[in-house]
């Protein structure tokens, strides 16, 4: 006897994985295997693509429906959108699930909106499935089978539902369920397999009625649904040629703010100054994602991609064929740090991969994708994949003057390019690099892990024409579609082709969208930093012109900086000269220190023919110097009488004892040092009372006041020459112990020479501290204004080297107060090291102001060309609308009608945007004028979290 097994669906949410294991046979069972004949059925994707022109024009329509039936079909399209739910049957008490088709329910198609149809033919089997947002369903479906009527697929298609098949359908999608799936995967990231089995579990959470399983059939459905979605926007569907004529790259969604050639910019650029040409330039981020893996599942014959390189991956027919020629050519060594990205090109592990990764080139200034951008990595990051993917993208920029390449192993990458291009490249990616100037660069925070000449060679902080471009754009990308790397992991390749082209095509839309409000903010704040960068720089070229030597300097300073951005071959200034110092030599400048200030206390001299200068001098040196002996404060104290009788009362009776000084510095952190105590009987602690003293409680002689003026004032000077030398010194001793020493015998000695360094700022930093509250007593009582803005209230945080951020980034830091009160002096005994270090940090302080204003000019441009470009996509469309001729009258007035909406979005956007930016020149004026004011747009937005504070807004 033989039994024929048939397998029932025991698993109706398909949550178990088949292992391909074969029925057992048994003694009294047998298993027959029935072989039959591959039909055209079996390779649905490949059947549909057949059919594709015809169907994707068909799909562009259903969306622009005809205006003289729009108010019969909306009361259609609603009925048939209410029908689709969660059925239910009242039986023994409570209500039973059921189905549709149970409940008696048979959905008609084909064009009779008002009398039912003559010859409905059944679906086959009478079996038809309905995927919806609020469940699966099965229901009855009939055709109209009348003469001259459309065929079942244009039948479902006109009812808002995506049939399976182009060939006697069995399963439709409603387009509600189509379109909420799409925005949700852009959003959210969640899979076709967690979404249809959600739906699924909609439609029975128990898991005893067996759900027809058309989970593959979904995601073959999205698949064509993203697609012609693509073809629609782009405006294929209206193209008299057809889908099949679509070049690379047509697809993809264009950045309005970059220069697109013959559209927001003219093709020529001969009109054009050459000191104005880098506002045209084309700025290019590169980068590589390891995250988005693929392994070895299907191939291009099972899984064929839909977009054929229409989209943001380049064509896969023509980049396998140059990477089959010339994928063994070896890659040299990083010549910079150990960049794995280099050296670990060909050892990267990709076993079971079929794609290691992805490379991208996007737009540098404004996060958007470029056509034809992306393509597989089959190894590591090889420079034969990053050419083919870079020359691709650059390919439809064949006019652009200048291109800033962003990448962050630019300083490898950019060796041996050209010998690459013109030997390996094909023929139409090669660019002409002689026109064309191209520029390199390493992002600005991979940056700080190249050695010290590539920080400065390949900066984008340090180079004109670029404003404050980052070149960071990549990773922001990177960070929204790393959310899908599991699913695309485990699809074949077109299918993640095609799934990825349409998530970087979202967001790309997005970014267009948002482009008004993110251009807005931008300019705010460039308008804002120029401002305060102007400033900054002022007052340094100010500080240094302050001595004729300085002048002359800031003079040659500025042509050999303006002659090293037009050729890197000249010297550069932005590179320190001085060595390094070693710690003996520190050690030598501390005992120098040493027997200077021995010297200078053995110098005091205290006789009775004193004179009202010797007497605050002196006193001055006693200050800074409160451990000499008691009897020379005696004496210097019996004189002071002489000149100041009042002193012996405030002494008596304690007034004055505690000045205003010394009371607040006890609470200020500020200050290291310990306070006077005036109940102590140490001499370090007894208070001599300076007239800046008592001025405030006792009449004292203007010439004591004018004369301590003027010796408080070199005194806080010589303090601050002191700070500055002292952070100098400490700074170089930090570099040379972090490059040089190692062990922890030579850390410690290291650390007591950085201790006493540190000792001699804090004396130093009191010492100034001291004078200038003096001086604030003083003033009041000279009227002397003005002064405070040189000696400024010296704090901790000011106590930096020049070159130090202070927490900012390299293009937003700003230098301490302190170095710009100085000048420069070829007196000083350390004039060589301060003008170096000065010249450098002039360099600096001039290219952030440099960056800022070049970022408003490009911004400006940019908006410009937003408006341009929106300008064009509009005038397209109006052309669109009549361009293709069709049969029908209908499908005619659909085309016309999405053509005039898509112009009218366009418009619309360019008015918004108007809108939004009418203020801009009147802000920027304003602010090169030194009279803008701050204003700040933080309304909430759709892509940021609501404010915690929106109860309080009217």
């Amino acid at each position: 006897m033989t039994l024929v097994l048939t397998v029932t669906d025991t698993d109706p949410w398909n949550e178990i994985q088949y292992d391909g294991s074969e029925p057992q046979a048994h003694d009294d069972i047998s298993v027959t295997k029935e072989k039959r004949k591959r039909t055209a059925g079996d390779d649905p994707m490949c059947l549909w693509m057949n059919s594709f022109d015809s169907k994707g024009v068909e799909e562009c329509i259903m969306h622009a429906m005809p205006a003289e039936t729009q108010m019969r079909l909306i009361v259609v399209k609603i009925a048939f959108q209410s029908i689709y739910f969660a059925a239910h049957r009242w039986q023994d008490g409570y209500f039973h699930s059921t189905t549709l088709k149970q409940l008696g329910l048979c959905i008609q198609l084909g064009d009779h909106t008002e009398q039912l149809c003559r010859n409905p033919k059944p679906a086959r089997d009478n079996d038809f499935v309905i995927i919806d947002v609020h469940g699966i369903h099965e229901v009855a479906l009939d055709f109209c089978d009348c003469a001259n009527v459309s065929s079942h697929y244009r039948q479902l298609l006109r009812r808002r539902l995506f049939p399976a098949t182009s060939t006697d359908p069995r399963t439709a999608a409603t387009f509600a369920v189509l379109e909420h799936f799409h925005l949700l995967s852009f959003e959210s990231k969640v899979s076709a397999y967690e979404f249809y089995h959600s739906l699924a579990r909609r439609s029975d959470n128990t898991g005893i009625v067996p759900i027809k399983d058309r989970y593959s059939i979904f995601l073959r459905i999205m698949r064509q649904w993203r697609n012609l979605k693509s073809l629609k926007r782009s405006g294929r569907g209206h193209d008299p040629a057809g889908v099949d004529v679509t070049q690379e790259g047509q697809l993809a969604v264009l950045c309005p703010a970059c220069p697109q050639f013959g559209k927001n910019v003219l093709d020529d650029l001969t009109d054009v100054s050459p000191n104005q040409r880098w506002l045209h330039s084309l700025f290019l981020a590169i980068d590589t994602n390891f995250c988005l893996k693929r392994r070895f599942v299907s191939n291009d014959i099972k899984d064929p991609g839909l977009s054929c390189g229409w989209g943001y991956f380049v064509e896969e027919k023509k980049y396998k064929a140059y990477l089959h020629d010339h994928g063994d050519e070896a890659q040299e060594k990083s010549a910079c740090v150990s960049h794995s990205a280099v050296n670990m090109a060909d050892t990267k592990a990709s076993k079971g991969l079929a794609a290691t990764g992805v490379g991208s080139v996007v737009c540098a200034r404004h996060d958007m994708r470029l056509a034809n951008g992306v393509g597989d990595l089959q190894k590591g990051e090889k420079y034969i994949n990053m050419d083919y993917i870079v020359f691709s993208a650059l390919s439809t920029f064949s006019t652009a003057p200048i291109v800033n390449f962003s990448y962050d192993i630019a300083c490898q990458w950019h060796k041996k390019l050209w010998q690459r291009v013109s030997s390996i490249l094909p023929l139409q990616l090669q660019p002409n690099h002689v026109q064309t100037t191209f520029n390199f660069f390493v992002p600005k925070f991979h940056i700080a892990a190249h050695i010290p000449a590539c920080q400065t060679n390949f900066s984008f902080n340090w180079t004109p024409g670029v404003g404050r471009t980052d070149g960071e754009a990549p990773e922001r990308g990177w960070a929204d579609i790393n959310h899908v790397a599991a699913s695309t992991k485990e699809m074949g390749p077109g299918s993640r082709r095609d799934i990825l082209d349409d998530h970087f095509g979202d967001w790309n839309w997005k970014k267009v969208a948002t482009l008004g409000r993110v251009l807005l903010r931008k300019i705010k704040e460039a308008i804002k930093a120029e401002k305060e960068h102007r400033h900054a720089l002022a007052e340094l070229e100010e500080s240094i012109q302050q001595s004729d030597l300085g002048a002359a300097l800031l003079t040659t300073w500025t042509s050999k900086v303006v002659a090293w951005e037009l050729d890197r071959s000249k010297p550069n200034l932005f590179e320190s000269r001085i060595t390094a110092v070693t710690q003996a030599a520190v050690h030598l400048k501390l005992v120098m220190q040493d027997t200077q200030d021995l010297e200078n206390g053995s110098s005091v001299s205290l006789h009775s023919h004193v004179t009202p200068s010797i007497l605050i001098s002196t006193g001055l040196d006693l200050e800074h110097a409160q451990n000499s002996l008691q009897r020379q404060i005696e004496a210097w104290t019996e004189i002071q009488v002489l000149y100041m009788p009042c002193v012996s009362q405030l002494r008596a009776t304690g007034i004055g004892l505690i000045h205003p000084l010394n009371s607040s510095q006890t609470s200020n952190e500020e200050s290291s040092c310990p306070q006077p105590k005036p109940n102590s009987a140490r001499p370090k602690d007894f208070q001599l009372l300076f007239p800046s003293d008592i001025c405030d409680f006792a009449t004292c002689d203007p010439k004591l006041l004018q004369m301590e003026w003027s010796l408080r004032s070199a005194q806080a000077n010589d303090a601050l020459d002191e700070c500055r030398s002292h952070i100098r010194l400490r700074h170089q001793l930090l570099r040379f112990k972090s490059q040089h020493l190692r062990g922890q015998s030579a850390n410690t000695r290291a650390h007591r020479t950085i201790q006493a360094v540190e000792r001699r700022l804090v004396l130093s930093h009191d010492k100034y501290s001291h004078a200038r509250s003096a001086l604030v007593c003083l003033s009041r009582h000279l009227d002397h204004v003005g002064w405070d803005r040189k000696l400024q209230v010296l704090k901790k945080s000011d106590l930096r080297p020049i070159g130090d951020l202070g927490g900012l980034t390299q293009g937003t830091a700003i230098m301490s107060w302190i170095w710009l009160t100085h000048g420069i002096s070829s007196e000083s005994h350390d004039s060589e090291g301060l003008q170096d270090s000065l010249r450098v940090e002039w360099c600096k302080t001039r290219a952030r102001h440099t960056r800022w204003l070049e970022e408003i000019q490009l911004l400006r441009v940019e908006m410009h060309r937003v408006l341009a470009f929106f300008a064009w996509e509009a005038n397209c469309w109006d052309k669109r609308a009549t361009l293709r001729i069709v049969d029908r009258s209908e499908d005619t007035e659909g085309l016309t009608a999405y053509a005039k909406r898509q112009a009218a979005i366009r418009r619309a956007l360019s008015a918004h945007f108007s809108e939004m930016w009418s203020n801009v020149g009147v802000l920027v004026s304003a602010s090169l004028d030194d009279g803008a004011e701050d204003r700040e747009d933080n309304g909430p937005s759709i892509d940021e979290p609501p404010r915690e504070d929106l109860d309080e807004v009217d």
